[in-house]
């Protein structure tokens, strides 16, 4: 069954770079950006994950964590991550049960052919668990931006109540 805005995100775990398990009970009373990319050091990936570095800051003020998600391997995901020096983890998603979950698999053209991938989607899910809002079909440029400023929102409002 996959996830709907506004509903509790089911607690998975996910083996992860830093040769650890990661699973979103660990982040209890913090937003998650759960962002889905097709493949470890291809040319879209690499910019999506540079530009989640480059504000990564920003959302650890906002008491955001960022986890990146593929269907790579730990191993491939650690060296994606220390060539490019990713400042959050990657979660390994062999088995797509994440990806299932969240509905990211889709059919997709490459060259051509009809091939199964992940479409490059990104999650808010708030503090409690709740997922607050989705992008599905991402365009990398300003991506990062734009979902930087949904966590300012989504803070500002929680605040407010």
């Amino acid at each position: 069954m996959a996830v709907k805005t506004g509903r509790k995100i089911p607690n998975f775990t996910l083996p992860a770079t830093g040769d650890k398990d990661i699973s979103l009970s660990d982040f209890k009373g913090k937003n998650v950006v759960l962002y889905f990319y097709p493949k470890d050091s291809t040319p879209g990936c690499t910019r999506e994950g540079l530009a989640f570095t480059e504000n990564h800051n920003k959302f650890k003020r906002q008491k955001t964590v960022i986890l990146g998600v593929s269907r790579d391997t730990v191993r491939s995901h650690e060296n994606f991550k220390a060539k490019q020096g990713f400042s959050f983890d990657l979660l390994s998603d062999r088995d797509e049960e994440l990806c299932k979950l969240f509905d990211v698999i889709k059919m997709k053209n490459m060259y051509g052919k009809q091939v199964r991938g992940i479409e490059r989607s990104t999650f808010l899910i708030d503090s409690t668990g709740k997922l607050k809002q989705e992008w599905r079909k991402v365009k990398v440029d300003g991506h990062a931006e734009e979902v930087l400023a949904a966590v300012k929102e989504l803070n500002q409002s929680s605040k407010d109540m």
